[in-house]
């Protein structure tokens, strides 16, 4: 990672602000906390309250059939996909990547459709009938199209540009004054990110920043939508401070459905998780509703978290990828909360204690030995022999790894792996920690 920023709020009053590291390797210019990183998909939660806005002037409501308000047509007849499940990615349709054609198309690869104009992006979509698998509400997919379509509902009832309306309705009114969609904009500013793209071997090379310039394609400003906007720790301050607070933009009791869980996700480390109006919701952190949003445009990355009960923010804002943003935060906010930081976050001692049960392995004399190698967030079990290399995924039956029990999984059938102080039990086998 070559810099990231962070900005910690307590109480409507920024307590933390830092950067780390630089924001430009090759001039190695520092990263602070006013420096402009891409948030990705935290813009939804901004999309959220323009459409809330909306919904207030009475423009549209949230149970108006998308077809109503947009060119969709794509669904079912008789259960309309409506605005509703578009904020809350239950459309009954599941992911139709229209991101990565975006994306893909940036660092020189081309997926060959179309992706140039509202007309092209309504044919991806509305081609895509065969893709619906349940009726609106039933199941979440997270969908970046979705968040399209609600930009461009927000740019046809406004009759503004996308991204114009958001910097002139949401980010001017909290003094974001720096933060934008607009990408020549933030080209131009002193204090921004060099973009770098993280390759699988590891290394990190600097790219363009993936989003066009909603300037130079007015009718599809909203493309950004689903992730485009750039913003600093500082000014993402505020924003956190007005999520919490719920005093300005729209009522509280729009922020407060915004915050609220309507369709459920597979449960998390703290239990329960779902997903509000652009921002996701874990009921019980510690006892307190958790408010949180990540955010990925693959060159610049981003998560925040929020305990609004406590009047507690954290943000955390990197230019690449594959840091542990989320943990990083939660483990911020239960030390303003009093507890250890590092006791009470799974996704640290999770990963601390995975990487205690690595190592070589053998058998009575050697004859046998494996390695325990920790990878992508996974154990895997590896063993090379004269006859064969293998590589077993070993899954762990207590997610919490309260137990170092363990299985692998073969046609089917489960096997159990057992760590037993500095043993190791596999089938027939005891192999010993070396």
């Amino acid at each position: 990672m070559p810099g990231l920023s962070i900005s910690v709020v307590k109480n409507g009053e920024t307590i933390y602000a830092e950067g780390f590291g630089s924001r430009d390797l090759e001039k190695n210019l520092p990263a602070t906390p006013d420096t402009l990183y891409g948030i990705g998909s935290i813009t939804k939660s901004f999309v959220a309250i323009a459409i809330m806005q909306l919904v207030e002037k009475g423009e549209l409501k949230l149970d108006d059939p998308v077809a109503d308000h947009a060119p969709m047509k794509i669904g079912m007849k008789e259960k309309p996909i409506k605005i509703h499940n578009l904020l809350t990615h239950s459309l009954g349709v599941p992911s139709l990547a229209t991101s990565s054609v975006a994306f893909y198309k940036s660092v020189g690869y081309d997926t060959g459709i179309p992706f140039g104009s509202p007309d092209d992006f309504y044919r991806l979509i509305n081609g895509a009938q065969d893709e619906v698998v349940d009726e609106p509400g039933k199941r979440f997919f997270y969908h970046n199209a979705a968040w399209r379509i609600l930009g461009h509902i927000v740019q046809e009832k406004t009759n503004t540009p996308f991204h114009r309306y958001i910097e002139e309705k949401i980010m001017k009114p909290l003094g974001m004054t720096r933060s934008t969609l607009d990408t020549a904009v933030f080209n131009n500013d002193s204090d921004r990110i060099t973009p770098y793209w993280k390759k699988p071997d590891g290394s990190v090379n600097p790219t363009k920043f993936p989003y066009p310039n909603p300037e130079d394609n007015l009718p599809f400003s909203f493309m950004a939508a689903a992730g485009g906007i750039t913003s600093s720790a500082n000014e993402m301050a505020k924003y956190m401070n007005t999520l919490i607070s719920k005093d300005s933009l729209i009522s509280p009791d729009s922020f407060e459905r915004m915050q609220t869980l309507h369709i459920h996700r597979p449960e998390g480390y703290y239990g329960e998780y779902g997903y509000g109006y652009g921002l996701g919701i874990t009921p019980d952190f510690h006892g307190r509703k958790l408010v949180s949003h990540g955010g990925s445009i693959l060159v610049s990355t981003a998560h925040m978290s929020l305990v609004p009960e406590e009047g507690l923010g954290v943000m955390i804002m990197g230019n690449s990828a594959k840091l542990a943003y989320e943990a990083i935060n939660e483990s911020i906010l239960a030390l303003l909360m009093g507890l250890d930081p590092v006791e009470a976050t799974p996704g640290l001692y999770v990963k601390q204690r995975l990487l205690e049960l690595t190592g070589r392995y053998e058998t009575y004399k050697g004859i046998e030995l494996v390695e325990v190698n920790y990878k992508g967030g996974m154990l895997y079990i590896e063993s090379v022999t004269p006859f064969a290399n293998t590589s077993t995924p070993i899954i762990p039956e207590d997610q919490l790894i309260g137990e170092t029990v363990f299985y692998s999984l073969v046609d089917g059938v489960k096997s159990l792996v057992v760590f037993d102080g500095d043993n190791l039990f596999i089938e027939r086998y005891c192999y010993h920690k070396v």
